[in-house]
């Protein structure tokens, strides 16, 4: 399988390039050559898909199907379908549960509305972004397009740094700060099953919009947790609050605590989006326990969190320890 990769030296761009090369397929990544590095036999082309003629470098290749992990300017993204359509039958794009529009209801499946976006676009938010991208693969590519909206993305090479700030800060020891209930259910995706799951699904050539992301309840926050004590090895405590004490102290979930939204939360339907498609397509989705030991070990090869390709380095995540300290012991 012959398979080009638009980015590929990102977090699910170098899980995909990875997974590929794993496989014994050829691989060819398209970016600018400014970020990250490529496995031995990966073929590099450079380009910058947002300048005039910064296609050209894919001019006279021949691809099996393509996987696609932009997040900007949909305008990128139809340029980018439109150069290749005549010479490559499957177009994977990787997108975002963050599509679909407000109010989210939970359990949200394929069909719901998604925000207002064009494909033609040269700005927009993230939700914009992603479901201007996937009106731009759909536009060039139709039924043969695949639409993968991932969920909560979790995994060796994360470059937010979720699932590594729960790890450094158990390992740093003394009471932690355990956003209740213990019970909660956890959403989200290991990257290695994401782009597992879109190359199987790509190159059977199949098409349409999928929420990739494990079931509701696949981890508890309790689970979570107790896998990052085990495998730091950490003498930690972990202090269970009760989510409206939190809440009340102005933290904000997902950001301050990572992974975290509580019951009720406007944002809740984020881990609990309808994926009966995806696990009827052939999704499965690892034990948390080996997404928390791959990432302790990859995190403690890496030292820290590594940039993010060819954007600007979010504001960091995760609960300043002082703000924590006050909470244990108010």
């Amino acid at each position: 399988m012959r398979l080009l990769v638009l980015g590929g030296t990102g977090f699910v761009g170098g899980a995909t390039v990875a997974e590929a090369v794993r496989r014994g397929w050829s691989v060819t990544v398209f970016n600018r050559g400014l970020h990250g590095s490529t496995p031995s036999g990966v073929h590099r082309l450079r380009g910058d898909r947002t300048a005039p003629d910064g296609l050209a470098a894919l001019a006279g290749g021949a691809w099996d199907l393509v996987v696609d992990t932009w997040d900007s300017a949909p305008r990128a993204v139809r340029d980018a379908a439109r150069a290749l359509v005549g010479t490559v039958p499957h177009y994977a794009y990787i997108s975002s549960g963050s599509v679909y529009a407000p109010p989210v209801p939970a359990h949200v499946g394929e069909e719901a509305t998604t925000v207002d976006a064009t494909a033609d676009a040269v700005d927009g938010d993230y939700a914009q972004c992603k479901a201007g991208g996937e009106l731009a693969a759909t536009e060039v590519y139709g039924e043969r397009a695949l639409l993968v909206r991932a969920g909560l993305i979790l995994g060796p090479g994360e470059d937010i740094g979720r699932l590594p700030w729960w790890l450094q800060r158990v390992a740093r020891g003394g009471d932690v700060l355990a956003p209740g209930p213990v019970d909660l259910p956890l959403q989200y995706i290991d990257v290695r099953d994401l782009v597992g799951w879109t190359l199987d699904r790509a190159a059977e050539g199949i098409g349409g919009a999928f929420n990739v992301t494990s079931r509701p309840g696949h981890a508890t926050m309790g689970e979570l947790l107790d896998s990052v004590l085990a495998v730091t090895g950490s003498g930690a405590t972990l202090r269970w609050t009760e989510p409206e004490r939190i809440l009340d102290a102005g933290v904000v979930p997902w950001n301050d605590l990572p992974i975290w939204i509580p019951p009720r939360h406007e944002f809740r339907w984020l881990q609990e989006r309808g994926v009966q498609k995806a696990y009827a397509a052939g999704l499965n989705c690892r034990p948390v326990t080996e997404t928390v030991a791959d990432t302790w070990r990859w995190l403690g090869a890496v030292g820290s969190v590594p940039p993010r390709a060819g954007k600007q380095r979010r504001v960091t995540v995760g609960l300043d320890p002082a703000r924590e300290v006050a909470l244990l012991t108010a």
